[in-house]
């Protein structure tokens, strides 16, 4: 049982408006999260440099390893949090990225490499930790808002980021992106610590180190699995291993929390809303980000080859990217303010809606650019309201208490979504692929291309029915 600690907020320290401390506040927390993109996004600019350095083809161990340790570090940084201070975690987490990023850059093989990775994935706590300190240290009108700005305004940033980094590692390799990721680590850590203060609210009670060790490996196995099989083979042995051993942790971990006091996850206390708001943005928040990544294949077909798709070349896909990123931060913001006003529930319907209409135009946007531009800015939209509105709901639903270890829940299934999603996605381009080249891959056909719109737009659907019984639920 979890007791709440006697401490309750100052009546004048909660921010009840817009003011340059705020400002202060947001920017520094924005700063963190951004780590994430370059933890998990900016490495894959230079796959091919690693794999060549450390003479391997497993590509998906380089690139993937930090996203899917991410889902063992969110529930041991979340209960954490909730007992020993959420800014405190949260430098914590910072001064691990650091040390992740320091042994990426100076590993002399993969499997250093690789546990650096590993320790790099501790950035995928950010998100959850800057918006359980965001929602404690603002009121809920001010509140929801700023977490909209937290959870969106990284996309913005990357875009830039990802675009100077390119001369950089031009000139200096591989091991530029993991300078950039120690830099950028350290100062979040030295910033977060002086300027940002500590939430007063707190739990009680024990980390439950067993049961975040058991569910988090065995959700690493099982989803390293999934994301690495199609290209190492679904009978290859070593993968075979791999998912027993993740399903035999999966159980025993769900086995433990459910037997302890304290459990990592207390699944016995996971309500009908919790579990509707969950699965509603996973597959909100997966399903666009899968037609976004289609949409960037698309971009880089000619038109000429008369395939029935593409827009064509490399403007395009920059367009593409920088598009979808305003559509997310317009998106964040824009949802935080109607979650303050008619509810962050009917806030996640509308956001997943205006996915769904995306979705439909994109059956005309991949083969008309003008079509194709607006889609790809609306599903920033639907992205970036589906993930602020969903932690709104989250931080809602449950006690501020428990904040941390709920919060944590979401990038969870956010990563096994995208990862099934992603990986159902590419075994239909693949099944459909055809004899015509594009930059020396066969390229896909119009079917395949159509099925994983459709495929998407399935995942929108069961999206849209369990936001719309959430809605329902809160009237």
């Amino acid at each position: 049982m979890v007791h709440v600690v006697p401490v309750t907020r100052p009546s004048d320290s909660a921010e009840d408006r817009w003011s340059g401390r705020l400002v202060r506040w947001l920017v520094i927390l924005v700063g963190a999260n951004l780590l994430g993109d370059a933890v998990v996004v900016a490495p894959l600019l230079v796959l091919p440099d690693m794999m060549q350095h450390f003479e391997t083809d497993q590509a998906a161990w380089l690139s993937s390893t930090a996203m899917l340790a991410g889902a063992m570090w969110a529930p041991l940084l979340g209960r954490t949090a909730d007992i020993r201070g959420k800014r405190r975690i949260l430098v914590v987490t910072m001064l691990v990225t650091f040390a992740g990023s320091l042994v990426c850059l100076v590993a002399p093989n993969v499997v250093i490499f690789v546990l650096g990775r590993f320790l790099q994935g501790a950035a995928m706590g950010a998100v959850l930790l800057s918006v359980a300190i965001t929602r404690q240290l603002c009121t809920p009108r001010v509140g929801m808002t700023a977490v909209g700005v937290v959870t969106t305004g990284a996309s913005v940033l990357g875009i830039p980021m990802i675009l100077l980094l390119s001369p950089v590692i031009d000139q200096f390799g591989y091991r530029s992106v993991f300078l950039l990721a120690a830099v950028l680590a350290a100062v979040c850590a030295v910033t977060i610590r002086l300027f940002i203060p500590e939430p007063p609210i707190r739990s009680s009670g024990s980390v439950d180190v067993v049961g975040a060790l058991l569910l988090g490996s065995g959700l690493i196995a099982v989803l390293g699995y999934v994301s690495m099989a199609p290209d190492l083979g679904w009978t290859n042995v070593g993968m075979l291993a791999t998912l027993i051993a993740g399903v035999a942790a999966l159980a025993g971990g769900v086995r433990h929390v459910l037997r302890v006091a304290e459990p990592i996850v207390d699944l016995r206390r996971l309500t009908a809303p919790m579990a509707l708001t969950l699965g509603a943005m996973a597959l909100a928040s997966g399903a666009v980000q899968s037609l976004l990544q289609l949409q960037s294949l698309v971009a880089e077909v000619p038109p000429e080859l008369g395939l029935g798709y593409g827009i064509g070349g490399g403007d395009a896909v920059i367009l593409i990217l920088v598009l979808s990123a305003l559509g997310i931060m317009i998106g964040g913001p824009v949802s935080g303010v109607l979650s303050s006003r008619i509810g962050p529930a009917s806030t996640l319907l509308g956001g997943i809606v205006v996915g769904l209409l995306a979705t439909i135009g994109m059956l005309v946007g991949v083969s008309v650019l003008p079509a194709g531009l607006v889609c790809a800015t609306l599903l920033g939209v639907a992205v970036g309201a589906s993930i602020a509105s969903g932690f709104n709901l989250v931080t809602a639903i449950a006690p501020p208490e428990h904040h941390g270890v709920t919060g944590s829940l979401v990038p969870v299934v956010l990563c096994v979504v995208s990862v099934a999603l992603n990986v159902v996605g590419v075994m239909v381009l693949n099944a459909t692929s055809t004899d015509t080249l594009v930059a020396g891959i066969p390229a896909n056909s119009l079917t395949g291309v159509q099925l994983y719109i459709l495929m998407s737009g399935a995942a929108l659907v069961v999206a849209t029915v369990m936001a719309t019984l959430l809605v329902r639920r809160h009237r």
